[in-house]
């Protein structure tokens, strides 16, 4: 049994979550690779390392910066103090700082707080370390070189055992340090998992697995024991935060489990991920809720639409010489919908919707603003036609308006747009009709 084991920047945010993650490492002799996050925030500490560091680089015009890095200092030192470990800290420190003074790269100075937290991690639990920048390859175009990445780890990783390794970032050829989007440290770990052909991918977090909804709308919400690979993506796209959406790429391909677990609470099983799911719960439909406010949708009505080749086509170039990225197309007979984040169209809506109508030579363009998208995701929604009448009935019982239906064809979720205000209690209504 080999284990890959990825821990968050909330399991490793200070001394005493060290010691529980090496508590956890001691008592599974399995857990062979393990993917450091730099350290998160604490009870006492709302800041996160890496926002420091982002910070700290940011601030070099205003001259605060010698403030910031002496805060995020002075955090890596309580540790080492704490722990007692005999790492040279204050020679890292002073050639980080070093570099930040002679114009560092951005995204190699953010990347220094996973690779000094997995170097005191490394030391603490007696793992070896090895630099990310060694292993994980990046294209001169800032994409990941998958092939080059795999058969690196494999190389280096090949004859070793017992090894911490930074999440969060790579490296170009040339040796400069490239980062994933923030979170990227699960798709490290997802990495390294498929390159030494691992067991299973666990990742550590502060939750005890995938509720099924926000616990901020929904309160004490359930846990998912056990989901697809599908049903993850789907949440996970509709924002769902626990573990980067790419993270699932690398794992699935190789048929590698994904488990989520708490570090506060190891003893838990936590939710599993898996590409097919035997056993399944047959009373419940919905594996999950989630959802994001804030879309507009471009409505392009044009009589005997069927029969205009290209006319869908001739809308999407509208948005991508924009570089806008589109959410979802909703189609009917006549009129067809186009939607996007707000964000993205609201300086340019007049112009987008002239063009939109010249484009596709339309009779008319209906815009909607501040639209929320909810989608309900579940293994078992297909074939189930009682499904929409128990949806609209939960939420016509509440007086909410459902603007935007669209399932794919996957029919494994349902997404529905409403008004944002009626965000809240939507997920609230269906999380009560089939959950509760």
């Amino acid at each position: 049994m080999i284990k890959v084991a990825k821990f968050g920047g909330t399991s490793l945010s200070d001394d005493k979550q060290l010691i529980k993650v090496r508590d956890i490492i001691k008592n599974d002799d399995t857990i062979k690779y393990i993917v450091a996050s730099a350290p998160g925030a604490t009870n006492e500490i709302n800041n996160k390392i890496t926002d420091l560091l982002y910070l700290c680089y940011s601030s070099k015009k205003n001259n605060i910066y010698k403030e910031i890095f002496y805060e995020i200092s002075e955090r890596f030192k309580k540790i080492v103090e704490k722990l007692d470990l005999s790492i040279d800290l204050e020679s890292e420190l002073k050639n980080i700082f070093i570099d930040l003074e002679n114009g560092c790269d951005e995204d190699y100075f953010v990347s220094r707080g996973e690779y000094l937290n997995s170097k005191l991690l490394a030391e603490f639990i007696g793992f070896d370390f090895v630099d990310a920048k060694d292993i994980i390859c990046f294209n001169d175009d800032g994409f990941l070189n998958v092939e080059k990445t795999n058969e690196e780890i494999s190389k280096i990783l090949k004859d070793r055992e017992n090894v911490v390794i930074p999440g969060f970032y790579g490296a170009y050829k040339d040796g400069r340090i490239k980062t994933f989007s923030r979170g990227g440290s699960d798709i490290t770990g997802s990495l390294i998992s498929r390159a030494v052909n691992a067991d299973i991918y666990e990742n550590w977090t502060d939750v005890s697995g995938l509720l099924m909804a926000d616990p901020r709308i929904i309160k004490n919400p359930k846990k998912i024991d056990v989901m697809t690979y599908r049903e993850l993506r789907e949440l996970a796209y509709m924002g769902a935060t626990v573990l980067h959406d790419e993270a699932v790429f690398p794992v699935r391909e190789a048929k590698i489990p994904i488990n989520i677990r708490n570090t506060n609470q190891p003893e838990g099983c936590g939710t599993l991920i898996l590409e097919n799911v035997q056993d399944e719960e047959k009373n419940r439909i919905i594996t999950g809720i989630s959802g994001k406010k804030n879309y507009t949708v471009f409505c392009i009505n044009k009589s005997n639409m069927a029969s205009q080749v290209g006319i869908i086509k001739n809308a999407l170039d509208v948005f991508c010489k924009r570089k806008i990225a589109v959410e979802h197309i909703p189609t009917g007979v006549d009129s067809f919908s186009i939607i996007v984040s707000n964000n993205a169209v609201q300086k340019d809506i007049d112009k987008i919707s002239k063009e939109l109508k010249s484009n596709c030579n339309a009779d008319s363009i209906n815009i909607y603003s501040d639209i929320a998208l909810i989608s309900s995701v579940g293994r078992n929604i297909r074939n189930k036609s009682s499904i929409f009448k128990r949806l609209f009935s939960a939420l016509e019982r509440e007086n909410i308006d459902v603007k935007i239906i669209a399932q794919g064809l996957s029919e494994i979720n349902l997404i529905i747009g409403v008004d944002n205000k009626n965000f809240e209690d939507t997920i609230k209504a269906i999380y009560d009709e089939f959950v509760e």
